[in-house]
């Protein structure tokens, strides 16, 4: 029987992580972002798949792709069993590389599902150097089985980028809402309205999704949870354990420990 779930590192490659889940039904996320770009693969039964303002049912065959810091939430359809991989990599190795980020969200390729199967049985099963050669050819390959998505970005907006980055910058402080309006030159009534609508969290759910990403990095370096939980702002150890469990369907010390 396949893991509830269990995390996959290698210490020679720090800038990348993947997880391996066997039934998503007790895996559950609430809306997150992550620091790093994001792909996984529906490997059994259906989940709904919510990435910014836009949800879609993916089955067993699909690719998801998550672009760092786009809210986004995948959970299972009533109830029913399904499966999945995923594969978080740090932008600056990817930029190295010449990796530009993609606009598509998902893809139904069934060449781009084998292919990301197959860089997964290497990362599990392979040693460094053929793991880090995979991982290469993987992303070099990735823009060709992408499909451009259609329609254009999501329109900008200034005041809105300002206040995210601010709250990005600032995500140790004891930040209050109206320091985000003073930073960003906005009204309380306009920010918490319109940023929800822009990046799917209030601006007290986005500091928080950036406090456990914070959290998230320390405990990858295996440092102690209580000592990451203040550090990152928390009130204890109990309340980072909340929101970790609630962003990345996971306890801290599942995480750090792998599974």
């Amino acid at each position: 029987m396949i893991e509830v779930s269990r995390f996959w590192r290698d210490p020679a490659l720090p800038f990348v992580e993947a997880r391996r889940v066997g039934d998503g039904r007790q895996v559950c996320y609430g809306p997150h972002s992550h620091e790093g770009f994001s792909v996984g693969a529906v490997t059994g039964g259906r989940s709904s798949y919510l990435s910014g303002d836009t949800w879609r049912e993916l089955s067993a065959g699909a690719t998801v792709l998550m672009n760092p810091g786009v809210v986004h939430a995948c959970n299972p359809i009533e109830g029913e069993v399904w499966s999945y991989l995923m594969l978080y990599v740090d932008l600056p190795w990817l930029e190295a590389q010449g990796f530009l980020l993609p606009q598509a969200t998902f893809s139904e390729s069934p060449a781009l599902y084998a292919r990301l199967l197959q860089l997964f049985a290497g990362l599990f099963d392979g040693d460094t150097e053929v793991r880090e050669t995979m991982l290469k050819a993987f992303f070099k390959a990735l823009p060709g089985y992408l499909e451009a998505a259609p329609g254009a970005h999501s329109q900008a907006h200034p005041r809105l980028e300002a206040a995210a980055a601010f709250i990005r910058a600032h995500r140790l402080d004891p930040l209050s809402l109206d320091d985000i309006c003073a930073a960003a030159g906005l009204s309380r009534a306009y920010l918490i309205r319109a940023f929800r609508r822009r990046f799917g969290l209030t601006p007290h759910g986005y500091l928080v999704d950036q406090r456990v990403q914070h959290a998230r990095a320390q405990l990858r370096r295996g440092r102690g949870i209580a000592e990451v939980a203040l550090e990152a702002g928390f009130a204890d150890q109990a309340h980072l354990q909340r929101a970790f469990k609630q962003h990345l369907a996971a306890t801290p010390g599942h995480y750090r420990s792998g599974g």
